[in-house]
């Protein structure tokens, strides 16, 4: 599946922010109007920790929904990585626009630059190789198409974006279906020309998922000596994912198998969000 680009997701960058205002400021930000109307400001945006930025366009949205006159001064950009105490950009603008949009801003940026940054950590350990490491659903809701933009930003790879863009079949899947191959030639026929992949457990549902043309197949928690049975069993006619149970110190092991993918969940999921902090000046 393609990755996610910053050009498909400008309506969707536009709704996370409306929500996230209308649920932080709702009827109006009181506080904030203990400030003069038509007093200025500035103000830098630092982060305390080194860190992968993802979540530039979130940020520019924020302010612009908020006031179109408050001016965003960009050092980074999505992808950089950085370094504890350094200037992410710099805000100037009416005051109560720059403090009633900061969390909000923040938020999608610590958020999102965590993502990045777990995914950089995981990219960084299988460089070399030539597997892809995938990101899967298991996302915060309402921002799958964030993280998953995140995710690339920190060199890792979307899987498919949700239940109607590819086909996943499953142990389930499988029983209801009456096998695999019964799975696989609906999918077909249901959805022509839609990536199929299944999930195996075994060498011997291996075979029988390439005897029917899945396009993708997830060696589901196989040892490293069966992944590497199943790369020579394969020989390149479908792609092989490695799936489940997988840790930081299985990880490059796992891409010398030899297979093509390997779908990780941590990458979206455990996140420990990026410390940031606003100085505001008058």
């Amino acid at each position: 599946m393609p990755n996610l680009t910053l050009d498909d997701l400008s309506s969707e960058i536009e709704a996370n922010v409306r929500r996230a205002l209308a649920e932080d400021i709702g009827s109006g930000d009181i506080t904030a109007q203990l400030i003069p109307a038509e007093r200025l400001a500035q103000a830098s945006i630092i982060t305390r920790e080194a860190a992968v930025i993802a979540g530039t366009a979130w940020v520019d949205a924020v302010f612009r929904q908020l006031d179109p006159r408050v001016a965003v001064h960009w050092q980074v950009r999505d992808g950089e990585r950085v370094s504890a105490n350094q200037v992410l950009f710099h805000l100037e603008g009416p005051a109560r626009a720059l403090l009633s949009g900061e969390r909000s801003a923040l938020n999608f940026l610590q958020t999102l630059s965590a993502v990045a940054t777990r995914c950089q950590h995981y990219a960084d350990l299988v460089q070399g190789t030539a597997v892809k490491l995938l990101d899967t659903r298991k996302t915060l809701p309402g921002l799958r198409l964030a993280q998953k933009y995140a995710v690339t930003c920190g060199g890792c790879h979307n899987h498919r974006i949700g239940l109607f863009d590819a086909f996943l079949i499953k142990e389930n899947h499988i029983a209801a279906c009456g096998g695999i191959a019964a799975a696989v030639q609906a999918a077909h026929k249901i959805a022509p020309g839609k990536p199929v992949e299944v999930e195996v457990e075994s060498l011997e549902e291996l075979q029988h998922a390439l005897e029917a043309g899945a396009d993708i197949i997830m060696l589901d928690e196989l040892n490293l000596d069966e992944m590497r049975q199943a790369v020579a069993i394969n020989q390149g006619r479908a792609k092989l994912e490695a799936s489940g149970g997988i840790t930081q110190s299985t990880l490059r092991t796992i891409a010398e198998t030899g297979v093509d993918y390997i779908s990780i969940g941590a990458l979206t999921k455990d996140l420990k969000a990026v410390d940031l902090s606003m100085r505001l000046s008058i």
